[in-house]
C-alpha cells in the first residue's frame, strides 16, 4: 500500500476515534467495562501514546538514524496481510503496559491532536527514507520507515476493533 493510501487509511481511522470520542461522556469513557480490562480511556491513551512513539521510530528511520537490519518474518507477514492475527488477545509490551493510565476526554483530543501533527509533518518527508535504514519495534523487530507508518494503520485498527467490543460489552 502507497504512502498516500496508508496516510488517507490512519486519517479515516483517527476521524473514527474523534467520532466516538464525541458519543462517549466522561464517566463512561473512565468506566472499566464489564468486560473487564482497559477503558475507553486507556485504550486511547495506550493508542495514541504508542502511535506517538511509534511516529518517533519513523522520524528516526527517515533521519537516517537507523540500522541495517533484517526485517522479521512474523512482521513482514503482519505488514503484508495489514492487520494482526485474529483470535487472540495481544499484551502490550511491557514499557508501554507500564505507562498506562486513565486519561480524560480533553487530554485524550490533545494526544490525538499532537498524533495528527506529527504524522502530517512526517509523511511529508517519507519519500526521502532510505528502506535499508530500520528502527527496533518492541513486539516485531525492526522496521524502516514505511513500514513504520503501515504498522501505525494496522496497530491503530486493532484498536478500533477494541473499542467495538467494549461497545458491545455494554450493550448485554
Amino acid at each position: 500500500m502507497s504512502i498516500g493510501k496508508n496516510y488517507q487509511k490512519i486519517q479515516q481511522i483517527v476521524s473514527a476515534y474523534q467520532k466516538k470520542l464525541v458519543e462517549l461522556e466522561e464517566d463512561r469513557f473512565l468506566e472499566t467495562p464489564p468486560i473487564g480490562g482497559w477503558s475507553y480511556s486507556e485504550v486511547y491513551f495506550h493508542i495514541f501514546d504508542s502511535s506517538i512513539l511509534s511516529l518517533k521510530q519513523m522520524s528516526d528511520a527517515i533521519k537516517g538514524k537507523g540500522e541495517q537490519q533484517p526485517t522479521a518474518f512474523i512482521a513482514k507477514l503482519i505488514l503484508f496481510i495489514g492487520s494482526l492475527p485474529p483470535g487472540r488477545k495481544y499484551k502490550a509490551p511491557r514499557r508501554l503496559a507500564e505507562r498506562l493510565k486513565k486519561i480524560g476526554k480533553t487530554e485524550a483530543i490533545a494526544l490525538m491532536d499532537q498524533f495528527v501533527k506529527q504524522l502530517e509533518k512526517d509523511v511529508l518527508l517519507l519519500p526521502n527514507a532510505d528502506k535499508d535504514l530500520k528502527m527496533p519495534h518492541p513486539r516485531f523487530g525492526y522496521l524502516n520507515a514505511f513500514q513504520w507508518l503501515r504498522f501505525i494503520r494496522i496497530h491503530l485498527n486493532h484498536h478500533l476493533q477494541q473499542l467495538h467490543r467494549i461497545d458491545q460489552s455494554y450493550q448485554r
